[in-house]
């Protein structure tokens, strides 16, 4: 515990809401919520507008529809949320070198590291104007918590949600923890939170009374030892700036279970493409890929093969993959895959016979099928990561045949996807059904925009990155 407030704890509120709600003028002040759009999908972040009807992230979409009835409901838009926070991490990292990212949208700082706070007044001069910097870089809001640990701190963000600032004295962390729900501490989860009440244990204060012994004969003693000390406000734990990845994964849920074993294998090895993207962009190559498989009766298998030394090559991980899904059964059916790599390096010692043979295989494939047309990603419907995918096609339904015109597949526009026309600019698609699309074109900053409606195949209608919520929107 130091003896001043200068841990910081930033917390972005309703983070990827509030994006959509800044880059989307139509939806401010509405209820937004962000997530999986299909019958499986789920709530990744809900707007403080629809929070009031009881939605909250990790919500099935299905009960936040009944909920919120008349809430906007949208894709995800990583590529987007990512670019937002790389400026806020780039503004904390100019406050101190000891920058420990949580998520996209959550960070500890060591305000005493980077020498720009010592004491409370400092410390809470440095919180607002990081709060008046990130709002003027981005239109966004973040709260803020300060104090002397980081658990402290965390408490403090959250107690300052939203868009405030609480700093929590040194010395008065008992005080102040005392009556909070138990729920309030790092690691008591429902399942111990249920257990100590159980015992008559609901607060903090409740949980510092019950001492050391009590706490240790009813949770164990490294979870005991760690709730008392917490209980008191005790947290040394040092603001870590890097933190070593373990594992780099990627997974898709689908909305309709797959059957189809060339079906199965298509969308493992466009998974295991997009891992390894994700590999590479993480400056790491791995030793072990992974298959995660969860079949119609919600019983998940996971295969894993090590590799003689660490890869980024998308032929070896594709071939991993496929060797892992030959010994799953996928009877029955399949409603979610994921391909990931574990044994994280900073460098590549290729399998080379993984590659030859991959490559040969690859070759022969091409020259077999050098005249065949490439399908789409298909119906994936929100994985964690879950992009934008308006104008993905899926691959067509039966083998073409000579000399007769195919039919193109149908384009399709999911709702908060960014568009552009040719004649309207820059939108973004509210709803599609029934062979028609409707946009909304607007942009941030402007006035809400007006609402068009197109035939899902109009030309002048085409996909397109979105656009950044202050500075140049052209």
């Amino acid at each position: 515990m130091r003896a001043a407030p200068t841990i910081l704890h930033l917390d972005m509120d309703a983070f990827y809401a509030s994006v959509e709600q800044a880059s989307k003028p139509s939806l401010r002040g509405r209820a937004v919520i962000v997530g999986g759009l299909g019958p499986r999908g789920v709530v990744a972040t809900a707007s403080y507008e629809a929070r009031r009807f009881g939605v909250h992230s990790a919500m099935p979409m299905g009960q936040a529809r009944r909920l919120c009835p008349n809430g906007a409901y949208l894709i995800p838009r990583f590529t987007l949320y990512r670019q937002v926070s790389d400026i806020v991490m780039a503004m904390l990292r100019e406050l101190s070198p000891l920058v420990e990212p949580l998520s996209l949208d959550e960070a500890f700082v060591d305000l005493e590291a980077g020498g720009v706070a010592f004491d409370s007044d400092s410390a809470r001069a440095t919180g607002e104007r990081l709060r008046a910097d990130i709002r003027a870089a981005t239109g966004l809001s973040g709260s803020v918590g300060l104090a002397g640990s980081k658990m402290l701190a965390k408490v403090a963000s959250e107690g300052a949600k939203p868009a405030g600032l609480l700093l929590i004295e040194p010395g008065t962390e008992r005080e102040l923890l005392a009556p909070m729900s138990v729920r309030t501490l790092p690691g008591v989860g429902p399942a111990t939170g249920e257990h100590l009440r159980r015992a008559g244990i609901t607060t903090v204060g409740e949980l510092a009374e019950a001492g050391e012994d009590e706490l240790v004969r009813m949770v164990g003693r490294a979870h005991g030892a760690g709730l008392y000390r917490m209980a008191l406000g005790l947290d040394d734990r040092p603001v870590v700036a890097e933190r070593d990845a373990k594992s780099v994964s990627v997974e898709d849920t689908f909305d309709v279970d797959l059957h189809d074993r060339v079906r199965i294998r298509g969308e493992v090895q466009r998974l295991a493409d997009r891992c390894v993207q994700r590999l590479r962009g993480s400056g790491h190559s791995g030793r072990t890929i992974v298959l995660k498989v969860r079949r119609y009766d919600f019983s998940t298998l996971t295969r894993s093969e090590t590799l003689r030394g660490p890869t980024d090559d998308p032929a070896v991980v594709r071939e991993a993959a496929a060797r892992l899904l030959e010994a799953v059964d996928t009877t029955g059916g399949v409603r979610l895959l994921g391909v990931g790599v574990t044994g994280l390096a900073d460098y590549t010692q290729e399998d080379l016979f993984a590659q030859s043979s991959a490559a040969e295989a690859e070759a022969e494939a091409e020259a077999e099928h050098q005249d065949d047309g490439a399908g789409g990603e298909g119906g994936a419907a929100g994985g964690a990561e879950a992009e934008a995918a308006g104008g993905d096609t899926g691959p067509s339904e039966g083998p073409e045949r000579p000399g007769e015109p195919q039919e193109a597949p149908e384009r399709r526009w999911t709702a908060g996807s960014d568009v552009r026309h040719v004649l309207y600019g820059p939108g973004w698609v509210q709803g599609s059904g029934v062979g028609r699309v409707t946009v909304r074109f607007e942009r941030p900053g402007s006035e809400p925009g007006r609402v068009r409606t197109f035939r899902v195949d109009d030309p002048d209608l085409e996909p397109s990155d979105p656009l950044p919520l202050v500075g140049d929107l052209s």
